[in-house]
């Protein structure tokens, strides 16, 4: 049996990586009060504005009660509004704000400088074959697309008001 060095595992290297990414990402999103989870609801609305907040949870992977909470905190931010849902009368749409959509621009902006930088040792053609690697290996691991494993395990505990 022979040791090999942590970085000459891909796995290590991955993992490595992948906090390193994660803590520079918190850290931008802090600055705008905001958390990954919140970015990845604000990001979903992106996409399809006015989903209901059970469909935010199914695609995000995180239980109903978790997705109240952060959509409450996005509320209590004015980055999103529930209006009643228009085929469930049971339901609230969440809608995102205009002032949503300045802070997405910011938080976009400064997600493509992070990889950016991040890729930067790599030319053209490394990041484009890159990207659809990464995608294989998260299917292989039954990762959904778009979703972030660390949001089921976000806190159970509502944030204080400020």
């Amino acid at each position: 049996m022979t040791n090999r060095p942590l970085d000459s595992r891909a796995a290590f290297l991955l993992s490595q990586i992948g906090f390193h990414v994660s803590h520079r990402l918190t850290e931008q999103l802090a600055r705008l009060d905001l958390d990954p989870a919140h970015f990845a609801v604000l990001t979903q609305l992106a996409v399809a504005d006015g989903r209901s907040q059970q469909e935010l949870a199914d695609l995000l992977r995180v239980h109903r009660n978790a997705m109240v909470g952060l959509v409450d905190e996005l509320e209590e931010r004015a980055l999103v509004t529930r209006q009643p849902h228009p085929a469930d009368r049971r339901a609230h749409a969440v809608h995102l704000t205009d002032h949503a959509r300045e802070v997405l621009k910011a938080i976009q902006s400064e997600a493509d400088a992070l990889e950016s930088e991040i890729l930067a040792p790599l030319d053209e053609t490394e990041r484009t074959l890159l990207v659809p690697l990464l995608h294989r290996i998260a299917a292989h691991a039954g990762l959904p697309p778009g979703v972030h494993p660390g949001l089921q395990r976000r806190r159970r505990a509502r944030r204080q008001p400020r």
